[in-house]
């Protein structure tokens, strides 16, 4: 059997985006979405053990999760990629999810399919918040890598990123950057962002809001002055304010809505989907924090009102997703019923699509 680096070498040539393995199973890999077996023979679990203990270079990693049953961190092979790697036990055996999540060099706007100038005007406010959501496997971590080198390439700032495990290595170019991964350089988000605070940041990106304390934490960076960047599980802009609203208890809710309508910059949702002829292609519901935005938020009973105001807002960059979904259908990049099956309104979507 090949060594684990030679495996994950050959899965990125497949263009795997993710990569499963587990003792008595052959390997599988996720290619545009798809869930597809490699190979012809099964993994022992004597060579599982061996694939984790070569991924686990750090000494003290392999006891660590003998004794924690879990583990999450990055593994590079140069020349190849980087791996966000968990590791867990299963039936007693070892088993790797990897995400493969850097290629040689970091996508532009453009090379994403998203617009440059709405994107470069968000990357060069001062200060505010900036959220990137979607579910797991929708490539905010690579939103987030090129909205990042945009900064590094333009802007004479000091940047501190607290991630989990670390994913996309930036190097200095106008920016300096300081990259710090949870577990070996700080303990948690919201420990890291205390510190950070001492750092002098700029630009302060963290890798997701996972609790209270980390959200009150973001909302003081981006109130202090500070430009912070941050992911959550949301699928659009609506459930994206409430989601951060749910980490309060009720009589807190009021302050921090005022305090999110005054911090936001601009909330990018985004889902991977099956591109026309192969490949995925990206869609995207983009909210700026405009004055009408800011009200929305601020006030309970207006939040359904934003999207009115995406739908309106395409002078100055905003949509909703089903109007993405549209524009992409008529760009001959997706399918019709690809379309229609991802929408959040078919209906609406239907007469976008035949009478716009």
């Amino acid at each position: 059997m090949q060594s684990i680096q030679e495996l994950l070498t050959h899965c990125v040539a497949l263009g795997a985006s993710d990569i499963h393995l587990r003792a008595k199973a052959r390997p599988m890999v996720r290619i545009d979405g798809d869930m597809q077996r490699i190979g012809e023979e099964e993994i022992s679990p004597e060579l599982m053990e061996e694939y984790c203990k070569a991924l686990m270079v750090r000494p003290g990693m392999w006891q660590e999760f003998v004794e924690k049953r879990d583990a999450d961190f990055a593994y590079g092979i140069s020349g190849v990629s980087r791996f966000r790697v968990n590791a867990f036990w299963q039936r007693g055996t070892v088993g790797l999810i990897m995400r493969v999540v850097q290629s040689k060099e970091i996508p532009t706007f453009s090379d994403l399919g998203l617009n440059a100038t709405t994107f470069a005007d968000l990357c060069s406010k001062e200060r505010g918040l900036i959220l990137v959501t979607g579910p797991t496997g929708s490539g905010k971590t690579t939103t987030l890598a090129s909205m990042l080198d945009y900064i590094n390439q333009t802007a004479p700032v000091n940047v501190v990123t607290l991630e989990d495990p670390i994913e996309v290595l930036h190097r200095d170019k106008m920016a300096s950057i300081n990259q710090r991964e949870l577990g070996l350089d700080t303990l948690s988000f919201a420990a890291g962002l205390r510190a950070a605070m001492r750092q002098d940041p700029d630009v302060i990106l963290i890798g997701e809001m996972r609790d209270k304390e980390t959200v009150e934490a973001a909302l003081s960076a981006a109130q202090t002055g500070h430009l912070v960047f941050s992911t959550l599980h949301t699928l659009d802009a609506i459930r994206t304010v409430n989601r951060i609203i749910d980490f309060f208890a009720p009589h807190e809710r009021g302050q921090i809505r005022m305090g999110l309508s005054e911090s936001l910059v601009g909330v990018v949702s985004q889902r991977l989907l099956p591109r026309k002829g192969g490949g995925r292609v990206l869609g995207l519901e983009v909210m700026v924090g405009t004055p009408t935005v800011r009200e929305c938020v601020k006030d309970e009973d207006k939040l359904e009102q934003i999207k009115d105001a995406l739908m309106e807002g395409e002078q100055i960059g905003m949509h909703t997703f089903d109007q993405h979904l549209a524009k992409l259908v008529r760009d001959d990049l997706l399918t019709r019923d690809a379309a229609l099956e991802a929408a959040t309104s078919p209906h609406e979507l239907r007469m976008m699509i035949d009478f716009f």
